[in-house]
């Protein structure tokens, strides 16, 4: 271990565990044998850091977090799996990130810069993409695949295998069961949409012609009573910018569980 790392002396750091240069750990948090800890990464006062688990640099893991803890699965038994966590994450008190599984392919991914809250639970399998809110309380069920830049409000949680796209709003108190398009605010309990995320538009640094394409394929999913089918078919032909009738249509065509309208 690099001697400029802050290790607190009640800190338990196993003899295998590889860390980076500036690495801060506090009283009493744990730090297993497969872990590794990238440049200036903090873990704080009792967190526990554990499994196949690499955590990138400048993330902070906060006081009686658990990352990379055992799946909730009862079909794991115990396999080295991992959990892969990008730069810039902040994991605050109490969040639960679990380790992968085999079934689902072995790894639980995050991006980076991304912000889980006070008793956030990210479940086995998941893909979580760059600069992601997670508020207090929220539950995202195992196999599921978040884009950029989603926000889920306060004790809101997702279903297993759930796809949402890139700009997603999920509000507080929602439950979704199925796929949420990107730009797409949806509410309640089961999630229905509510419009676009207008307020996310507006900071995308999308171009005006751009947002009019997302309008229109909002439009077609949503407003003109199409199947998807019709509507993917609608998008193909009259959405100009490509970059946005890719985005769209590359979501519709890998949903599984069914778009949520």
């Amino acid at each position: 271990m690099a001697e400029h790392n802050q290790i607190h002396k009640t800190a338990f750091v196993h003899a295998g565990a590889e860390l980076g240069v500036g690495v801060q750990i506090g009283p009493y948090a744990i730090i297993g044998s497969k872990v590794k800890l990238s440049d200036n990464v903090i873990v704080d006062a009792h967190a526990v850091v554990d499994g196949r688990t690499t955590v990138g640099a400048r993330t902070r893991i906060h006081s009686f977090a658990s990352v990379g803890s055992m799946p909730q699965d009862l079909k794991y038994r115990g396999e080295d799996t991992e959990l892969l966590i990008g730069a810039d994450n902040m994991i605050r008190e109490y969040a639960n990130l679990s380790l992968g599984t085999v079934g689902g392919g072995g790894k639980t991914v995050i991006g980076n810069g991304n912000l889980f809250m006070v008793y956030t639970h990210i479940a086995h399998d998941c893909i979580i993409g760059n600069e992601c809110i997670f508020a207090n309380g929220v539950a995202i069920a195992g196999h599921s695949l978040i884009g950029n830049k989603v926000v889920f409000g306060g004790l809101s949680a997702l279903h297993q295998f759930c796809l949402v796209g890139d700009m997603v709003m999920v509000a507080a108190g929602a439950i979704v069961t199925q796929d949420v398009p990107p730009f797409v605010m949806v509410h309640g309990n089961r999630a229905q949409p509510s419009g676009l995320n207008v307020v996310g538009l507006r900071r995308s640094g999308l171009s005006q012609s751009q947002v009019s394409d997302v309008k229109s394929s909002y439009r077609f999913i949503y407003s003109e009573n199409l199947t998807i089918d019709d509507a993917r078919a609608k998008i193909a032909a009259e959405v100009g910018d490509e970059g946005v009738k890719t985005k769209f249509l590359d979501f519709l065509a890998a949903s599984k569980r069914g778009v949520c309208r």
